[in-house]
């Protein structure tokens, strides 16, 4: 008999022991019908393991997963393409894995994991009232 699959934590999940912790903040003007299967499509095409998908609130989805390091330019093609803006600081910290992994291209290196937490915001989903009064985007 086969076991069934473990189940997806409702917390947080913690990162693989060694990986290297990346937070990508990202937003979009377009649909949401446009950006999530063009993002569920470069999550697969490089290799992501999706440990958590989280509607956080009515503007903002955030993902956890993992990866491994070689994939990590992919990612950073991959979220650019599906029409996602990306924060300075998170274009600094993919920039920067993808700079290490061009001046130590081991095998070990390679195959290193990076987990992440990408937070997605739709600001196409946001009004004025929204905006002016909290919490009014929530109800």
């Amino acid at each position: 008999m086969h076991s069934p699959p473990p189940s997806i934590p409702a917390s947080r999940p913690e990162p693989t022991e060694g990986a290297r912790n990346l937070l990508v903040q990202s937003f979009s003007y377009e649909s949401r019908r446009v950006i999530l299967p063009a993002l569920a499509e470069a999550m697969t095409e490089c290799g992501c393991w999706l440990l958590e998908r989280k509607v956080v609130s009515v503007t903002q989805l955030d993902y956890v997963f993992e990866l491994q390091h070689r994939a990590v330019l992919e990612l950073y093609t991959g979220l650019i393409g599906a029409g996602l803006e990306l924060t300075r600081a998170s274009h600094l910290e993919l920039t920067s894995l993808c700079s290490v992994l061009k001046h130590d291209p081991t095998a070990e290196a390679r195959r290193r994991i990076v987990h992440v937490k990408l937070e997605v915001s739709f600001l196409e989903d946001l009004d004025l009232k929204s905006i002016l009064v909290p919490g009014a985007g929530l109800a």
